[in-house]
């Protein structure tokens, strides 16, 4: 049990503006954008950013957490959905995983950069994207649209190693990897 007040209503939408301005900010300028600027885009002081997260690095994990836990939240919401089409659900998130990791990477490497190691959230996290991901793989391995050989343990290095490549690679040549990609985890054809 901790010994955290709640907050008020006027602190808990401060702390909402800020961190949907420190995405805006740091998605447009860079993780290493300033703080100053996050309070400018979110209309309150400095202080008022400081008083919710004690460092820059408190508010980069913030939003990293915030980014992660939307995306596992969408992840659940499409296995929820069952799709009439799971091949394009399975396809549609591993393209979302993609995007996504580029810009985790970033806030991880900007974290690690200042000595900070991100907290355990993020193993919760992976195991909901894992789960989601056994689902809509099975799925699509059962309607023929994903190889039948292909586990989970596999497809996440390769997903992970398709998206750090992309991350190099410009948006033509990103879109050919990611197309390469799904080809191969595609049944072989007789």
């Amino acid at each position: 049990m901790t010994d955290e007040k709640p907050l008020r209503a006027d602190a808990r939408r401060n702390r909402t503006r800020v961190l949907e301005a420190a995405e805006r900010v740091f998605t447009a300028r860079g993780t290493s954008a300033p703080t100053e600027e996050v309070a400018r885009e979110a209309g309150v002081g400095v202080g008022t950013v400081f008083r919710h997260f004690p460092t820059k690095e408190a508010l980069l994990e913030a939003v990293l957490f915030a980014r992660l836990h939307r995306f596992a939240d969408e992840a659940e919401a499409t296995v929820a959905a069952d799709s009439s089409d799971p091949g394009d659900a399975f396809f549609g998130f591993l393209t979302g995983w993609i995007e996504m990791s580029g810009a985790k990477n970033a806030y991880f490497e900007a974290l690690s950069a200042a000595g900070v190691t991100v907290a355990a959230t993020g193993a919760v996290i992976g195991a909901r994207l894992k789960d989601a991901l056994g689902v809509l793989l099975s799925r699509a391995q059962d309607a023929g649209a994903v190889r039948k050989d292909l586990i989970v343990e596999e497809l996440i290095p390769v997903i992970i190693g398709t998206a750090k490549a992309a991350e190099y690679a410009g948006p033509d040549l990103r879109n050919r990897t990611v197309c390469l990609l799904f080809d191969g985890l595609r049944p072989r054809q007789a």
